[in-house]
């Protein structure tokens, strides 16, 4: 039994280990990506947060920040999703978002504007859908968005 035990756990591990890998190579190609768009359309005054998101405040706004832990914030949102080829993905101009039922990327960025923002920012695949295609977007994509912060409760 404890042989079984300890092959169970040895293999547990091991997957786990190709998993960081996985993930950590990927976060590698899609930085790679967006360094080469980055340069490519000449795209100036970004900031990279600690997560890898790349960012620009195009617009600050005033007031409070949204939040989105431990609660999160009901926002108002215009903005527009695309690819790093430029094809438009999704677009809203008045959209109700909670945005905890956002990805990851989208939450970390809207922390860094106020009410009546506008933020420009790059996200790599893990800080989005990651491995997993929804509707038109497909697994390890890194997401262009522009968005607009009408306002939030």
């Amino acid at each position: 039994m404890k042989k079984y035990l300890l092959l169970f756990s040895l293999i547990i591990i091991g997957l786990s280990a190709c998993d960081k890998d996985e993930v950590a190579t990927q976060a590698a190609v899609d930085d790679a990506k967006i360094q080469a768009y980055i340069k490519a359309n000449n795209v100036t005054g970004l900031t990279k947060d600690p997560s890898g998101l790349y960012y620009k405040i195009l617009i600050p706004g005033t007031g409070p920040y949204p939040v989105y832990a431990p609660t999160s914030s009901n926002l108002q949102v215009g903005y527009t999703l695309t690819y790093l080829d430029g094809q438009v993905a999704q677009k809203a101009s008045n959209a109700p978002l909670l945005l905890s039922s956002t990805v990851l990327g989208f939450q970390i960025a809207m922390t860094h504007i106020n009410q009546g923002g506008r933020i420009y920012f790059i996200i790599p695949s893990n800080l989005g859908y990651g491995s997993n295609s929804t509707g038109a977007i497909l697994s390890n994509e890194v997401l262009i968005y522009t968005v607009d912060l009408i306002g939030f409760y």
